[in-house]
């Protein structure tokens, strides 16, 4: 430890350039993360905010929600036989404000139940964001395809879907707003997975890859993140591959004296744990700046987990990085290496 302490005051200019850059790559991963997650919630809080279970689609639906149908004898006995279960559905629209301005809408229909709130026909309760747009309690809201008006009567928190706020609706007003007699799923809380004739089960998680958008725009951003983390360890591996190539001769001397290898090893990993740790503590702190500066509209949100979670993939692919170039430092020979290096 002491070695490698006096090898970094020695050369502060390249551990303080290679930790910048890790800075930098760190500081990027940190933020795209963020976006992943804050893209993520802005996608799907509403399927997120409910307990683990299963959804149920027509087996016709071709694993599309929005164009799935319930049999209306087939949603009463499925309800009677899950009491805790209920029908729901989910359809992109909008609404038009008292000044004629129009704004687009998850709208949200749902047979009673604890985990929506409760609205009667001519009802609706908004997300809380739509306050931003002066949407207040008590407004009447209009729809072009139903024929009277909505009143809001409260606000929900954190309620998205598909990147649009969540309109919870009387099941009445969404039959007649779409022209149908049915709901498009059912939803069974639970771990068990009950076998329903003529519909098909997703899991809450699965469900979101039926999101059109969903799947597409998280494997993009993650694919971003893993290729970043990727980057790092090349970096790491590169600049002690260069360090270790110019300390050849050192290295000789210091076999040559007793020093073991594994003593070696371990001075690398020191510096390389020292540079990482620096340089994420600094990025973790402007990350956590941006965070709390970033605008209100901005769908950003890094959570401490996510933050914890790539710090320790960081110190794990430096650590192999470090390692790998490092396998030279085990087959320098003493007198080979005095030969061709310079103390």
């Amino acid at each position: 430890m002491n070695m490698a302490w006096k090898e970094i005051k020695k050369s502060k200019a390249k551990f303080v350039i290679v930790g910048s850059i890790i800075f930098l790559i760190s500081f990027l991963t940190f933020i795209i993360s963020g976006l992943a997650n804050g893209l993520s919630q802005d996608n799907s809080a509403l399927v997120k905010g409910m307990p683990q279970g299963h959804f149920y689609m027509n087996s016709d639906a071709n694993d599309t929600y929005n164009i799935s149908k319930i049999d209306s004898e087939q949603q009463a006995k499925t309800l009677s036989l899950y009491p805790d279960a209920f029908a729901l559905s989910i359809q992109m629209g909008f609404v038009n404000d008292e000044n004629d301005k129009q704004h687009g809408v998850a709208f949200v229909a749902a047979t009673e139940s604890d985990l929506f709130p409760t609205v009667q026909p001519g009802e609706i309760v908004l997300n809380s964001d739509v306050q931003e747009d002066g949407i207040k309690l008590n407004t009447k809201l209009t729809n072009d395809q139903y024929s009277g008006q909505l009143s809001v009567v409260d606000f929900a928190e954190e309620q998205k879907f598909s990147h649009a706020d969540v309109a919870f609706i009387h099941e009445q007003n969404y039959k007649e707003m779409y022209r149908t007699n049915s709901l498009q799923m059912i939803f069974i809380p639970g771990e068990e997975e009950p076998v329903i004739e003529g519909m098909v089960s997703f899991s809450n998680s699965a469900f979101l890859n039926t999101i059109a958008s969903y799947k597409a725009e998280q494997m993009t951003l993650n694919m971003i993140i893993w290729f970043l983390i990727a980057i790092s360890g090349l970096l790491f591996a590169i600049f002690f591959y260069m360090m270790n190539v110019q300390k050849i001769g050192l290295y000789g001397i210091l076999k040559a004296i007793g020093v073991k290898t594994s003593t070696l090893f371990r001075m690398m990993w020191a510096q390389m744990i020292f540079v990482t740790v620096i340089a994420l503590i600094i990025s973790i702190s402007a990350s956590q700046l941006f965070n709390a500066v970033a605008p209100a509209g901005m769908p950003f949100h890094l959570t401490i987990g996510a933050t914890i979670m790539l710090s320790i993939l960081f110190l794990i692919i430096g650590f192999i990085g470090a390692t790998i170039s490092g396998i030279q430092i085990k087959k320098v020979e003493p007198l080979q290496a005095i030969q061709q290096g310079e103390m």
